[in-house]
C-alpha cells in the first residue's frame, strides 16, 4: 500500500512540471486600474474644472475598469461570466442516508437556483477511490469541477495546480460570502482548508466536520464510584485499571474486562498531542514535530496500560466499538460520526443496554483541545463558468437552514455556529451529539500538507512500535526524520 501511494505521489510531482509548462504562471496582474483612480482623484482636487459631474463620471468610468484582483486566465472575469445551463460534476463518497439527502439539496439546488446551473452529484466510492481517480485525471484532464477532498489531498493535488483558490469567490462582492456569514462559521473551519504550502489560500470549503471524542461507560463509571469521566491522563488510567479488576454488572463474561482498547491510527497520535498541549507539526516551520515530550508521554502511557493489563489491543476493524456495546470495555476513543453506531452497539449489545456519553480526550490545561477533522470540498481547476458555479453550489450547501438538515441526516456537525438554534429537538434526542458540539469550540487540526497520507502511516506504525516494547524518544525521532523526509518530497 506505502509503495502504491509513493508512486502516486512521485506521479504527482512529475505531473507538476508538465501543468507548469502547460499553463504558465500563475501570477496576480498589479492593480493598476485601483492605482490610475487614486492619482485621478488627486489631479481632481489639485484642478477642480467648471464640470464636476463630468469629472465624477469620469473617475466612476475608471474604477469600473479596474483590473480585477485575482488571475483572469484562471477565473475569467467573475461579474462577466454567463452562467446559463453550466453543469457541475461533484465526486463525493456518500452512501445510504448521507448520499439520499445530498441528492435531496442538490436537487432543490437545480430546481431553484436562479441561473439554470445543475449539478450531478456522484458517488465515486471511498476516499482513497476519489483520490485516485483525481491523479489520474490531473494527467487526462477529466476532472469533475467539485470533488470531496480532505485537505492533505488537496495539497497534493495543487502540486500539479489542479484546483483553484477559492478566495476571489469568497471574497467576490456579488457571489461572495457577507461578513455576517462569515462570522456565523467557526473559524478553525474555514482556516483549516488555508493549506500552508501555498500562501494560506483556501483550496476546499467546509460542508461539515467530526472529532475525536472520548467514549465512556457512564453506568459502569458510577459502579465504580466516579460521578464523572476522567479530565487527565491520570484520571484515565486509574479509572482504566479500576475497570480492568470490577467488570461491568451487565458484562456476560466479566473474564473480559478492560479500561480502554488502543486505537493506534495518526488521528489518536493527533489527539492525544493536542489534548496534552502540543502538536504534531509547526505551521510556521513547515516541519513535523512528533519527537516531544507530550507525544512521548501520551504514546508510553498507553503501552503501560497494555503491560498492566488494563487495557488491550482492537483485534478487528470496530472490534472497541462492539466490546463497548457489550459491557467489556470502559473507554473507547474515536469520532463523533460514529455516535449512531455506537447507539446501536450499546441498545443490540449482550449488555443489554446502559447509559453512556462522550467526553474530551484527556487533557491537562485549563480547556480540552480537540482534534478536529473532515473532507471538505475543493474545486478543480476547469473553466471559469464551471468553477463559478461549482463555488455557487457550496455556498448553497453551506447556508443554515441546508446546514441544519445536512446534520440530522449525516450526523456530522454543522459549519455553522446558528445552526445549534433549530437542533433543539435533534440534541434532545442525541444528547451524546450535544456533549460533542459544544466542545467544537476547542477545535485543533492535523496537519494540511501534501504527503500526510504517507505520514500517517508511518505515525501509527511508530504508535505500534512503542506499544510494543520500544523507546518512545528514539521512535519519535525516527518518526520525525521519515515525515520530514515525506514532506520534504511532496513539497510543491
Amino acid at each position: 500500500m506505502l509503495n502504491r501511494k509513493l508512486y502516486l505521489l512521485m506521479m504527482i510531482m512529475a505531473l507538476l512540471g508538465l501543468f507548469l509548462a502547460a499553463c504558465g504562471s500563475s501570477e496576480e496582474e498589479p492593480e493598476e486600474g485601483a492605482e490610475t483612480v487614486t492619482e485621478t482623484e488627486e489631479e481632481a482636487e489639485a484642478e477642480p474644472t467648471e464640470e464636476p459631474m463630468a469629472e465624477e463620471e469620469e473617475v466612476m468610468e475608471e474604477e469600473e475598469m479596474a483590473e480585477p484582483d485575482y488571475d483572469t486566465s484562471i477565473y475569467g472575469v467573475i461579474d462577466d461570466i454567463d452562467l446559463e445551463g453550466v453543469t457541475v460534476v461533484f465526486w463525493h463518497q456518500h452512501s445510504g442516508a448521507r448520499e439520499e439527502e445530498l441528492i435531496k439539496i442538490v436537487d432543490e439546488f437545480n430546481a431553484s437556483n436562479e441561473w439554470g446551473i445543475v449539478v450531478e452529484a456522484r458517488n465515486e466510492g471511498g476516499y482513497d477511490d476519489i483520490y485516485n481517480k483525481m491523479i489520474a485525471g490531473l494527467s487526462s484532464g477529466e476532472l469533475p469541477a467539485l470533488v470531496v477532498a480532505y485537505q492533505n489531498q488537496a495539497a497534493a493535488y495543487m502540486v500539479a495546480d489542479g484546483l483553484v483558490s477559492l478566495d476571489p469567490y469568497i471574497n467576490h462582492p456579488v457571489y461572495g460570502l457577507t461578513e455576517e456569514d462569515r462570522a456565523d462559521f467557526f473559524q478553525s473551519f474555514l482556516d483549516s482548508d488555508r493549506l500552508p504550502q501555498f500562501g494560506m489560500e483556501t483550496y476546499g470549503f467546509p460542508p461539515n466536520r467530526s472529532m475525536e471524542v472520548l467514549f465512556y461507560n457512564a453506568a459502569w463509571l458510577e459502579e465504580l464510584g466516579y460521578d464523572a469521566p476522567p479530565q487527565n491522563l491520570a484520571e484515565f488510567v486509574e479509572m482504566s485499571c479500576a475497570a480492568s479488576e470490577t467488570p461491568f454488572s451487565q458484562n456476560p463474561d466479566p473474564s473480559f474486562s478492560l479500561g480502554y482498547e488502543v486505537r493506534t491510527d495518526a488521528s489518536s497520535v493527533a489527539a492525544l498531542t493536542f489534548a496534552g498541549g502540543s502538536d504534531i507539526y509547526d505551521f510556521d516551520n513547515n516541519t513535523f514535530t512528533y519527537n516531544n515530550d507530550v507525544t512521548a508521554n501520551a504514546l508510553s502511557t498507553m503501552a503501560q496500560l497494555l503491560a498492566d493489563g488494563c487495557a488491550g489491543e482492537i483485534t478487528e476493524s470496530f472490534g472497541d466499538q462492539t466490546d463497548f456495546g457489550n459491557g467489556k470495555v470502559l473507554f473507547t476513543m474515536g469520532s463523533s460520526s460514529g455516535l449512531p453506531f455506537y447507539a446501536s452497539a450499546v441498545n443490540d449489545g449482550e449488555a443489554g443496554g446502559f447509559s453512556w456519553s462522550v467526553a474530551p480526550i484527556p487533557y491537562e490545561g485549563a480547556t480540552p483541545v480537540q482534534n478536529i477533522y473532515g473532507a471538505s470540498v475543493s474545486v478543480p481547476v476547469t473553466t471559469p463558468e464551471e468553477q463559478l458555479a461549482a463555488w455557487l453550489f457550496l455556498r448553497f450547501y453551506t447556508n443554515a437552514d441546508i446546514q441544519a438538515r445536512w446534520a440530522r441526516a449525516s450526523n456530522y456537525f454543522p459549519v455553522r455556529e446558528s445552526v445549534a438554534d433549530g437542533l433543539g429537538d435533534y440534541f434532545t434526542e442525541n444528547p451524546a451529539y450535544a456533549v460533542a458540539f459544544d466542545l467544537l469550540q476547542y477545535g485543533k487540526i492535523e496537519a494540511p500538507v501534501a504527503g500526510y497520507d504517507l505520514v500517517r502511516d508511518e505515525a501509527e506504525g511508530a504508535f505500534v512500535r512503542i506499544l510494543a516494547g520500544e523507546d518512545p524518544a528514539t521512535v519519535l525521532a525516527e518518526l520525525d526524520a521519515s515525515a520530514n523526509q515525506i514532506l520534504e518530497e511532496a513539497a510543491p
